[in-house]
């Protein structure tokens, strides 16, 4: 399933694996096949969400920059 009605053409279907509550943003750690996606939102959207650690979610990645670092 991907969702159709947005314009962000790399979306990830996975699954929580953790949650790092803070008092504003907290961390979110989705599993994909493609590998953890860490998303940085609000607290308070985590809350109204009811995001959880095993819920099912779709991460939405736009980027307007991409940065390379020579290894």
């Amino acid at each position: 399933m991907s969702i159709q009605a947005i314009n962000v053409r790399n979306q990830f279907r996975g699954k929580i694996k953790a949650i790092i509550d803070g008092p504003v943003v907290s961390e979110v750690d989705v599993e994909t096949p493609a590998g953890i996606v860490t998303s940085v939102i609000t607290t308070r959207s985590v809350n109204d969400l009811g995001l959880v650690i095993g819920t099912e979610v779709v991460a939405l990645v736009k980027a307007t920059e991409v940065s390379i670092a020579k290894l």
